[in-house]
């Protein structure tokens, strides 16, 4: 079901992960960020957008991994979206990403899965300010509404998923620094944070949010074992991918 958590802002959470798809009104009609998970999920989505009533007039991706590049034909043939860099990224491994995506999830669309395209400079249909940074995946981008007080996060700032490094670029601790350091400037403006995975934040949870954040990755900057009670069973193997990378020399 979708939940409206501010103006013209509405989310809806599948199982897998706890993963947010966003509608976002915009001029015109809705941009869906990050629509998924599975066929399923994206019908039944499909179904909350119809009882809505609003027409679907864009997507955008936050960066190109394969839970966040899906679509159905039910949200219509329009325009979608990604930063320069999460476009071409997404382009350059799409049929790695169909594969992901086929393993993970069942009745997915595969034939228009990351279909993405450039942003416009202008933002285009999107609207708010693209925060966009090189934490997690080349090409990250939150999206700032700041006249709803609102701030799409992507896979940042969750309240289930610790910091994900990405294993295969170096200077990912650094990446990360400055992109939280760029996401707090953005949350001054806001009192909603939506994540892609987990629970909408609000209040004086955002800024707690930014704090767990900064922790971790001050934790593996020191070389220390990181105080996080995200820190559950499956998340060890990924931590010990982070601790790995953030040992390297750089």
């Amino acid at each position: 079901m979708l939940n409206q958590v501010a103006d013209g802002v509405w989310v809806r959470q599948s199982a897998w992960v706890l993963s947010n798809a966003i509608a976002v009104r915009g001029e015109g009609g809705l941009i869906l960020v990050d629509p998924g998970i599975d066929g399923s999920d994206l019908n039944q989505l499909a179904d909350d957008l119809d009882r809505l009533g609003i027409p679907v007039i864009a997507g955008f991706s936050t960066h190109p991994h394969w839970d966040h590049l899906l679509w159905h034909s039910r949200f219509g043939d329009v325009p979608r979206y990604a930063t320069p860099a999460g476009a071409r990224a997404a382009s350059e491994a799409r049929e790695r990403g169909q594969r992901m995506a086929a393993e993970s999830a069942s009745g997915i669309p595969l034939e228009l899965f990351g279909l993405v395209a450039p942003l416009p400079a202008d933002g285009g249909p999107v609207p708010g300010e693209i925060v966009e940074h090189q934490a997690h995946a080349i090409g990250h981008a939150a999206v700032l509404l700041a006249d709803r007080g609102v701030l799409l996060a992507g896979d940042m700032l969750s309240d289930v998923l610790i910091p994900l490094l990405d294993p295969r670029r170096p200077g990912q601790v650094g990446a990360y620094e400055t992109a939280l350091d760029r996401l707090g400037q953005a949350a001054r403006h806001v009192d909603v944070l939506v994540p892609g995975h987990g629970a909408v934040a609000e209040g004086p949870e955002v800024a707690a949010r930014l704090a767990a954040d900064h922790a971790y990755i001050d934790a593996l900057r020191r070389g220390e074992e990181p105080v996080d009670a995200r820190l559950g069973p499956d998340w060890l193997p990924i931590h010990q991918s982070n601790l790995e990378q953030a040992r390297r020399p750089m």
